[in-house]
């Protein structure tokens, strides 16, 4: 529709000049009554012209050429704005449109040809994925998924690392957790890994083997194997709620293939960094960051931010066209370092998109569940997938914005109801299933023969939403905001149950009621297209 109107005023700039001023910008009114969409080009031109805007909009609306097939009205309102009505048949050729490109509707070539990676979740094997994880891993996976749908060709990516302190005193805690099980009085420290994740890992180990060496040196060998056995719950966990990755990277390697080497040299030979108190500093000060800071600790091993600036060149020699990164609001005054280090060394940062995503808050029973990942009095991503769902859960991860806080109700998850979104969205896919049923039995088809009769205004307003799909996803794949699409739906759910409540299809004479027919298997295929974007199911009964 506002491809028509902008081709329409092309050519009416040639009469009225004036137009070539200014940009164009229609809007959706708020009021349905007002129009379909409106246009302020006249208050735009009222100061340059220095005529009065209402006066301005009526020469335009008299200049304009009225294709009578698209456009029903023309009207002027308030201090100046053109309000067009479109008719009705014109609107309800998204009906046919929908229904011919089925699974596909929805879906771009914009950016065909280009290559994203998507790195997320991105946790260290020491534990279980939490509820903040499970938010990352939701949050990444609907991003990929969208950006898939514009077109591009999408790689999913697992940082992460198995070295460090974290993972010795992982190692040493199987270590302790094994001695308990031989019998040996152990006074464990408060400070390791408390979880019944390990004493279970523990317990495995001991019925393979009860004869491991368990002195100092075999620290390594019990984190070895609390890492395998961590990393396959790990991934068992995302494939639960549909979530695979295509590529595992383990920062392991950039010290294997000298990347972090490669890093320090290149940092030196640009005079980016310098020696002091034994360690290497990073001169971020004249990267217009505030204060410079340490790479290389005193005791040589490297700060967080030497090997991500090493990770992040080999997502730039890999060739992508856009680097996606997931992080939860504790990277939000660490990443900055990173894209100076990368930008200094020569590559284009404004590649990257960092999105940072706020907290989970679980509620249960209206109290709020504390949680503490070493002292594991939380709750683990698989043990709220088994209270809820996988679609509730993916549900509720994305259904706020990233940027705000979320408080995870369970009590609200676990509603079969109107009140839990989800269930609302899904039983809208579900009834238009049971009416299609129903008219088939009745031997109704749908037919797009006669959709002009649909001008009910639940039935235009229904029309009008569908419209607004590709838009929708438009903009949430832009501006990486999946919660736009859920948003979306649920205004779409909510037109088709006031649609269902106001038009009947069974007993409306055959006409009408194929041409029904058609508009539900419509909203259908949007919906589940939605939903497939979400990662989650349609179902048919509910």
């Amino acid at each position: 529709m506002k491809e028509y109107l902008e081709n329409s005023f092309d050519k009416l700039a040639s009469k009225l000049p004036y137009l070539k001023e200014i940009e164009l910008t229609f809007s959706v009114p708020n009021i349905a009554s007002h129009g379909d969409l409106a246009l302020n080009a006249a208050m735009l031109l009222a100061k340059k012209l220095k005529r009065n805007p209402r006066e301005i909009a009526q020469e335009i609306v008299d200049n304009f050429e009225v294709d009578k097939n698209i456009i029903d009205k023309i009207e002027i309102a308030g201090p100046g704005f053109i309000n067009f009505l479109f008719k009705p048949e014109f609107l309800a050729n998204i009906i046919n449109r929908i229904n011919e490109e089925d699974e596909s509707f929805g879906k771009s070539d914009r950016f065909k040809g280009k290559k994203a990676l998507v790195e997320f979740v991105s946790a260290n094997p020491t534990g279980p994925l939490t509820v903040g994880h499970g938010r990352n891993a939701v949050i990444g996976d609907t991003v990929a998924n969208l950006l898939e749908w514009a077109g591009y060709d999408v790689e999913r990516e697992y940082y992460f690392n198995n070295a460090g302190r974290q993972m010795r005193v992982l190692g040493d805690s199987l270590r302790l957790r094994y001695l308990q099980l031989k019998g040996e009085d152990i006074d464990f420290p408060e400070d390791y890994y408390q979880g019944q994740y390990l004493i279970d890992i523990a317990k495995k180990l001991y019925a393979e083997n009860k004869s491991v060496d368990t002195g100092q040196s075999s620290i390594e060998f019990f984190k070895d194997f609390a890492e395998k056995e961590i990393f396959t719950e790990i991934q068992n966990t995302l494939k639960g709620i549909g979530i695979r990755f295509d590529n595992y990277f383990n920062e392991h390697t950039l010290y294997e293939d000298k990347k972090i080497d490669d890093v320090l040299n290149r940092l030196k030979e640009s005079n980016l960094s310098y020696e002091k108190d034994n360690a290497i500093w990073f001169r971020l000060s004249e990267l217009e960051q505030e204060n410079d800071k340490v790479i290389v600790k005193s005791t040589g091993e490297p700060t967080y931010r030497l090997p991500d600036i090493a990770y992040h060149l080999t997502k730039f020699e890999r060739g992508y066209d856009i680097i996606v990164d997931l992080f939860g609001s504790d990277h939000a005054a660490t990443y900055p370092d990173v894209l100076a280090g990368v930008k200094a060394l020569g590559y284009d940062e404004q590649k990257v998109k960092v999105l940072i995503h706020q907290f989970v808050t679980v509620l249960e029973n209206g109290e709020v569940v504390k949680m503490s990942t070493r002292k594991a009095n939380f709750i683990t991503l698989d043990e709220l997938i088994e209270k809820v769902g996988s679609d509730v859960v993916r549900y509720f991860f994305i259904m706020r914005n990233i940027s705000s806080h979320l408080n995870f109700d369970i009590d609200l998850a676990r509603k079969q109801s109107d009140e839990n979104p989800v269930f609302y969205l899904q039983y809208a896919h579900a009834r238009i299933c049971s009416i299609l049923r129903m008219t088939e039995e009745e031997g109704l088809k749908s037919s797009f023969q006669n959709l002009e009769l649909l001008t009910h205004p639940s039935e235009q307003n229904l029309i009008k939403k569908m419209h607004q799909f590709k838009d929708e996803l438009n903009v949430a794949i832009d501006q990486y905001e999946p919660q736009r699409l859920a948003n979306y739906l649920e205004e779409l759910a909510a037109a088709f149950h006031k649609f269902y409540t106001d038009c009947r299809i069974i007993g409306s004479g055959k006409e009408l009621a194929e041409a029904r027919i058609a508009l539900v298997k419509a909203v259908k295929i949007v919906i589940k297209n939605g939903l497939t974007i979400l990662g989650l199911t349609a179902p048919e009964r509910m």
